[in-house]
């Protein structure tokens, strides 16, 4: 890893340290930000109810959740990130860190996602239509669509790695070294994703699905009849959005 790359991580932490820190001083944002988080992991269960139910994609499925779109927070996980970026090169693989990497900016990415949508959501809880709505103001369709792919190539990496055994044992074997140097959780995250992708034994229908059926919510949410549709939906569903983001 490269000066460079540190640096690009420590910035991506930083943006999202920052926006962490004002949703602190600013409680109102603080709370339409949790509830836009909370709304969207009811969006994502109820959008993979299929795959969260199949005995083959549930743990991918479960592990995206929970560890790209939840609505929990990763201070700790950040923290650790901070903390020991310059050296993180001598405990991880060039190829890990990459996703480190990919992930640090995932994460910048989505959080100031959140914190713009969250500005414009004209009511909490948040409804169909006031998502729908806060998403049209944010105007941000390309990041839509970056935040897509970066989560694919997270998973097409982790998938990738399954496949080689010199990896998956020098991530065992790192265990305890990751927990010494105050690396519990960013060990935890790479063994789970290395655990769920392993037990999947190939992505690629799963990719292609997540791949295809975020990109059509985010059509339909950039639409221009986006907030009537949701509208439309709320009052046949009753619920969050299933087939708009």
């Amino acid at each position: 890893m490269s000066k460079a790359d540190g640096d690009r991580i420590l910035e991506h932490l930083g943006t999202v340290a920052a926006l962490r820190a004002h949703r602190v001083a600013d409680r109102e944002l603080g709370d339409r930000v949790r509830a836009l988080k909370a709304y969207q992991a009811r969006r994502f269960e109820l959008t993979y109810a299929d795959l969260l139910a199949h005995p083959r994609y549930q743990g991918a499925s479960r592990f995206f959740l929970e560890e790209l779109y939840g609505p929990q927070e990763f201070a700790e996980r950040d923290a650790q990130f901070a903390r020991v970026v310059p050296g993180l090169v001598r405990l991880f693989p060039s190829e890990l860190v990459g996703t480190v990497a990919m992930l640090g900016e995932l994460h910048a990415l989505s959080e100031a996602l959140d914190d713009t949508a969250a500005r414009h959501l004209p009511r909490l809880p948040p409804d169909a239509p006031g998502y729908a709505q806060a998403w049209q103001a944010t105007g941000r369709a390309p990041a839509r669509e970056q935040q897509i792919a970066l989560t694919l190539a997270i998973g097409a990496a982790l998938d990738r790695y399954t496949r080689n055994r010199l990896l998956r044992t020098t991530l065992r074997m790192m265990r305890g070294p990751a927990h010494a140097a105050g690396l519990a959780d960013l060990q935890r995250f790479l063994e789970s994703g290395f655990d769920t992708f392993g037990a999947m034994k190939g992505a690629a229908d799963f990719l292609g699905w997540v791949g295809a059926r975020e990109r059509a919510l985010a059509a339909a949410l950039f639409a221009d009849d986006a907030v009537r549709v949701a509208g439309r939906h709320r009052d046949e569903r009753n619920g969050p959005l299933a087939d708009l983001p």
